[in-house]
């Protein structure tokens, strides 16, 4: 099984460490330019990596619940509640030279998927990043949805574990700029 991996993102302009076994979604499917999109192999869970337009006019925890809620309106989410915001320690993170705050939300979203009717509880863990001297908001999103209900693979599976928390947060910690040009002439 390959261990985790310093990846690059947005064509190098940027790398982090992904949990093992991600795969690339735009070799799927296209992805936004402003996003990087990996999916678990075997569980629904995601991480998604978005360069945002900077929100000057929200300050604080409310970026961060302005975020999760736009996040929800963009997927449909039929409800939307924010579990907790906390802020998170700069100094531990691989981007606190251009950081000038970050936070941590987690809460729930009720979304159905494509093609269907029932909506599940979808648990979403999001970083919020802001780099102001660029104008840019960092999101980083980490969706659990509910595990499925088909039989349990066996042992003999060497398929990867499902995602961790530790697993999203040593992607938001390790999560580096190589190239400030990403964001245009400054």
């Amino acid at each position: 099984m390959e261990p985790m991996r310093d990846c690059p993102l947005f064509g190098g302009a940027f790398s982090a460490i992904l949990p093992t076994g991600a795969i690339d979604v735009s070799d799927l499917r296209p992805v936004p330019d402003n996003q990087e999109v990996f999916c678990h192999p075997v569980t629904d869970q995601s991480l998604i990596v978005e360069l945002l337009e900077l929100q000057a006019h929200v300050q604080g925890e409310a970026a961060a619940r302005y975020h999760f809620e736009d996040v929800g309106g963009v997927q449909g989410a039929r409800a939307v509640h924010v579990e907790s915001v906390q802020p998170l320690s700069l100094e531990n993170l691989a981007l606190r030279g251009c950081c000038q705050e970050a936070w941590v939300l987690s809460g729930k979203q009720q979304i159905a998927k494509e093609n269907q009717q029932v909506a599940k509880d979808v648990t979403l863990h999001q970083a919020l990043l802001r780099l102001p001297q660029y104008q840019t908001d960092l999101l980083l999103t980490f969706n659990q949805p509910p595990p499925d209900n088909r039989s349990s693979l066996g042992p003999e599976n060497l398929s990867p574990p499902p995602w961790s928390l530790g697993d999203f947060q040593q992607l938001v910690t390790s999560l580096t700029l190589h190239d400030p040009n990403i964001f245009g002439p400054q």
